[in-house]
């Protein structure tokens, strides 16, 4: 049985949160609730969940406020932690960035039942929760330029510099990353994710297949339909309507 805490000041949010994990996920064990900073982590302490869900905007603070104090007691977090919120443009892309679910206001069954499948599959596989420390790093930052990425795959979560990313390339609804003096590893989620977290990191779609980063091209060579060379000696397409763009792009580095 998974255990886990609902914390968020509106009760009849956290009704519904029981209601909705009772017949999505009836194995996931509601053991106790909190409505604001100074309780949630009085019964995190207490009760030490499996999962935490977690709001951003509580009565005397924030979710991140939270884990800020556990980090601080504990050293570290050892739950797993979905965060809910109503908007928050900012705090969702340190999510993506971080590797961490959230979900948005008011909750869909559907999304609901989607990450908790991907809790299970995490706490199955993983004990390791770098990712979270990776998310209050960006979240103390205040900035929206992040220079690491945590990435989730069958063997657990890895954190890269984005820096250090060559390519990646789409596999269906998969997408693989090819990263310096690293062994390609495979994610679970699609390229256009990526190329939506990347684009303004100096990656570029130039294909369906392939997004890549900037710095490490070699160079583009015009014959045969149109290629490039990476730094891994990796030969790539590029698709007829992205040959303007990456033209003008190779003119202004």
């Amino acid at each position: 049985m998974t255990t886990a805490i609902l914390i968020d000041d509106d009760a009849n949010l956290r009704a519904g949160m029981r209601q909705m994990l009772s017949r999505c996920a009836p194995d996931i064990s509601i053991i106790g609730e909190a409505d604001s900073v100074q309780s949630g982590v009085e019964t995190i302490q207490r009760l030490k969940p499996s999962v935490l869900f977690l709001d951003i905007q509580l009565t005397d603070g924030t979710g991140f406020d939270v884990l800020e104090q556990l980090a601080e007691i504990n050293g570290k977090i050892t739950s797993q932690v979905v965060f809910i919120t109503a908007h928050e443009q900012y705090a969702i892309k340190a999510f993506r960035f971080s590797a961490l679910d959230f979900l948005l206001k008011p909750v869909d069954p559907e999304e609901l039942q989607k990450v908790i499948q991907k809790i299970k599959e995490v706490l199955s596989k993983s004990d390791n929760y770098a990712h979270i420390d990776l998310l209050l790093e960006n979240i103390r930052r205040k900035v929206d330029n992040f220079k690491r990425i945590a990435l989730s795959t069958s063997e657990g979560i890895h954190l890269f510099e984005i820096s250090d990313i060559i390519r990646c390339e789409s596999e269906d609804n998969y997408t693989k990353f090819y990263i310096k003096n690293n062994k390609p590893i495979l994610i679970s989620k699609t390229l256009k994710e990526y190329e939506e977290l990347l684009t303004e990191h100096g990656f570029e779609r130039i294909h369906q297949s392939h997004l890549i980063n900037l710095a490490y091209l070699k160079s583009y060579i015009k014959k045969d339909g149109g290629y490039v060379v990476m730094a891994d000696n990796s030969n790539l397409p590029i698709s007829q309507r992205k040959k303007e763009r990456l033209q003008e792009l190779l003119k202004m580095m």
